[in-house]
């Protein structure tokens, strides 16, 4: 199959690009700018916008189970929210939460629809991720959260498009060096299929708190730290990996690798986590890429996907390349990659 390559979409001022995410058959292209969904087509002609939100709109993805895009969703008082407040001028008190946007995206018709009341948008409180966020010292250093994608169980797979998939919410990660406990990432995985008994609308001036109790698993992943954790996770069938970007870390001990591949044919192990105290299911990384053997991390060198990856299935890739703000706004162009275990990505 043939795929379009410099895809360009921009002229935002809501926020830099965040997430992509395609429709299975090919026909639109969702790109998350902060507080902004975009729809476009997939020369980058834009079909409608949804806007309004006061959080973070952070990686996006698409479920083909249900036609719908699922993104992680934002709300707490630090620099991150204050200065989402200030952008939009809003004078509402949100109240710090943490949730899954899931956008009907076949709704999505014309600019600026409303979030909250043009009936395209619905959310799912995340209680494990606000539990972990408001404990001491964020356990976890827990920041919030941000990759998502859909994928299987850890060792079921078998390379089959049949397999179930479950929705992954990679946590943010704080960045301080000082910390011992910080130097795993954190999944969630949830079965979204009854989901429908949480979703509500969203009414950002009083939030609800509808969702499940907890995830169905946790996982940790042994990366060495990084400056806020998974800022985009994706699942590619063609490779049954997930491929988790990045903003580098800055603890000298580690590689500070920008790119993650997490090897989802395996089971999840419990093992003993380091400077953590305490018992956790652990995700194998794929042994890909640059090998750091003082710690046994891998990982590659590659500094895109961070805002933004979609894996079309047949070991090309999609990836953003973000432009920053300035007068003519926000924007990204979306470039063609081909991916090989041995030398990473290469641009098409």
């Amino acid at each position: 199959m043939e795929y379009q390559n410099n895809i360009s979409v921009g002229g935002f001022h809501t926020g830099h690009v965040q997430g992509i995410a395609v429709d299975k058959n090919r026909e639109y292209m969702y790109y998350s700018f902060t507080t902004c969904l975009v729809k476009t087509d997939m020369e980058g002609n834009i079909v409608g916008t949804v806007k309004g939100l006061a959080g973070h709109l952070g990686c996006i993805a698409y479920c083909e189970e249900d036609g719908r895009v699922y993104g992680s969703l934002e709300y707490k008082h630090d620099a991150i929210g204050s200065g989402i407040l200030k952008k939009m001028d809003q004078q509402i008190e949100v109240t710090d939460g943490f949730y899954i946007a899931i956008f009907d995206v076949t709704k999505i018709d014309r600019m600026d629809m409303d979030a909250e009341k043009d009936g395209v948008m619905t959310s799912v409180y995340l209680k494990e991720v606000v539990n972990d966020y408001m404990a001491p010292g964020h356990r976890y250093a827990c920041s919030g959260i941000d990759g998502t994608t859909f994928a299987p169980i850890p060792g079921s797979n078998n390379g089959s498009h049949s397999d179930k998939k479950y929705l992954y919410v990679a946590y943010g990660i704080y960045s301080d060096v000082e910390r011992k406990d910080n130097d795993y990432q954190v999944i969630l995985r949830y079965d979204t299929t009854d989901w429908s008994k949480y979703e509500k609308p969203l009414n950002q001036i009083n939030m609800h708190r509808q969702g499940p109790a907890k995830p169905d698993s946790k996982y940790f992943v042994y990366t060495g730290n990084t400056a806020y954790g998974i800022q985009n996770l994706e699942y590619d069938p063609y490779t049954n990996y997930m491929f988790a970007a990045v903003y580098r870390g800055h603890k000298e001990e580690f590689p500070n690798y920008p790119m993650f591949v997490i090897d989802i044919t395996k089971e999840a192990n419990a093992e003993q986590l380091k400077g953590i105290g305490h018992e956790g299911e652990v995700l194998a990384l794929a042994r890909v890429g640059e090998y750091h053997k003082a710690t046994g991390v891998y990982g590659y060198h590659f500094d895109y996907g961070a805002t933004g990856i979609i894996a079309l299935g047949d070991g090309y890739y999609y990836f953003s390349h973000d432009k920053k703000s300035g007068e003519e706004g926000y924007g990204t162009t979306v470039k063609l990659y081909r991916y090989h275990s041995q030398n990473g990505f290469t641009i098409v």
